[in-house]
């Protein structure tokens, strides 16, 4: 059997479930054999993956760095991957560290946001661990929400709770230039790609303008296949990736069943991805 390719995955280390290598353990078993961590705006959940592990070693599957990161968009949110780079990159490290001082200041705004709006508090010791992990973000505040009982999902908390108070806090949120974001990570050896274009709430023509834009900047892929596009979506970026000569990539944006329960490792079933070749053949 062939095995199949995830290329947008989640761990602990931002706003997933869980640890990198039990990620890895459940791609194994769902017969995956090419797969990117992909937390948002940190890697030390990739440099802590146990690739000297005999379940690793035995498996065979191909473990490739990544990162999801935040940038400024004038509607909707942008979200760019970056694979493929050199972890231990002075630039990129300082980089996000200033990254993850932004993010959970704005978090913590959030927070404050909702406790004003909503009469919503939390345990200290708890708003202490959130604050001690790798990343952190507003998927952290919903599972609170849950913890609380304010509500019964990670959904209704963003659609109750966190969307409005971003809304009133969003002057906070320092996110990156897309071009800068795109210097660091080439500037680390790495590819870039638009993640789930879909985000970025622009009709047909705004996007095409928006990728021309990108690739003039240098953005080598994008995103066509995710588990919230339609087929029609999926082809129209198919479309795109081959007028503006674009690698093509996809996976399953997991998290794990608390935060996004409809999504599998693997859903999508993908067995071929021209980014995957391109990293491939970098490695020859």
């Amino acid at each position: 059997m062939k095995k199949i390719m995830d290329m947008h995955i989640h761990t602990n280390y931002s706003d997933g479930e869980f640890s990198p290598d039990d990620v890895i353990k459940r791609a194994i078993e769902l017969n995956v054999g090419t797969m990117a961590i992909t937390d948002h705006d940190t890697i030390n959940g990739v440099k802590n993956i146990h690739r000297n592990s005999d379940f690793i070693k035995n498996s065979g599957i191909n473990v490739i760095n990544g990162i999801e990161v935040s940038c400024k968009s004038s509607k909707g949110n942008m979200h760019v991957l970056g694979y493929d780079f050199d972890i231990h990159n002075k630039e990129l490290n300082d980089w996000l560290d200033n990254l993850r001082s932004n993010r959970m200041n704005f978090t913590l705004s959030v927070m404050e946001q909702i406790k004003r709006d909503y009469k919503i508090i939390f345990n200290y010791q708890d708003i202490i661990d959130m604050i001690n992990k790798n990343s952190i973000g507003r998927p952290d505040l919903a599972k609170l929400c849950i913890k609380y009982g304010y509500c019964n999902s990670v959904d209704k908390a963003f659609t109750k709770y966190l969307n409005p108070a971003k809304e009133k806090v969003k002057g906070t949120n320092k996110q990156i230039e897309y071009k800068e974001c795109f210097k660091l990570i080439k500037n680390s050896g790495g590819l870039v790609v638009l993640a789930h274009p879909n985000s970025l709430l622009l009709n047909n023509d705004e996007l095409d303008s928006l990728i021309f834009d990108m690739r003039e900047c240098g953005l080598d892929g994008i995103e066509v296949f995710h588990s919230s596009f339609s087929r029609e979506e999926s082809e129209y970026y198919k479309k795109l990736a081959n007028k503006y000569d674009l690698l093509m990539s996809g996976g399953s944006d997991y998290h794990g069943p608390l935060v996004k329960p409809e999504i599998e490792i693997g859903n999508l079933n993908i067995k071929k991805l021209s980014l995957v070749d391109e990293i491939n053949r970098r490695h020859i």
